[in-house]
């Protein structure tokens, strides 16, 4: 896991001006994810304002990220099944942003998370929930 902070094994986190920097896996064995948002100048129009699906890719790669901190093994997420992206303020160029992503409940093939974007005083600029599809490994116990 160690190798997906900073851009989360993805280069557009990376070019849009997000990093992933700490994760872990909570007192119920839920993972969570935490990191940083720069806006880079790809990340918004021109205007200065980060695009809506900025922040679904910021949002997607958190709740994914925070789903594959919990699982064990090579179990790890398969595919975002649903999502859906809510966005309460706006983002803007040279701003800064904290990243949070956790699991909700994680079943055996459904993993249910969510994820915020907040400002750095802490209020909410946008938000996701989201439903992934979980691969597990073969068991031959």
């Amino acid at each position: 896991m160690d190798r997906w902070l900073g851009n989360g094994g993805m280069a557009i986190i990376d070019a849009i001006g997000g990093a992933f920097e700490s994760y872990g896996v909570d007192g119920e064995d839920l993972g969570w994810v935490s990191g940083s948002f720069e806006p880079a100048p790809l990340a918004c129009n021109p205007h200065g304002t980060v695009q809506a699906g900025v922040h679904s890719v910021l949002l997607d790669a958190a709740m994914n990220f925070a789903v594959n901190a919990a699982l064990l093994g090579r179990d790890r997420t398969h595919a975002t099944i649903e999502m859906t992206t809510e966005l309460m303020r706006p983002a803007a160029l040279a701003g800064h942003y904290l990243i949070r992503g956790e699991v909700v409940r994680l079943t055996r093939q459904i993993a249910f998370a969510e994820a915020t974007i907040s400002s750095s005083e802490g209020k909410l600029v946008s938000r996701a929930t989201g439903t992934f599809l979980v691969h597990r490994e073969a068991s031959f116990d």
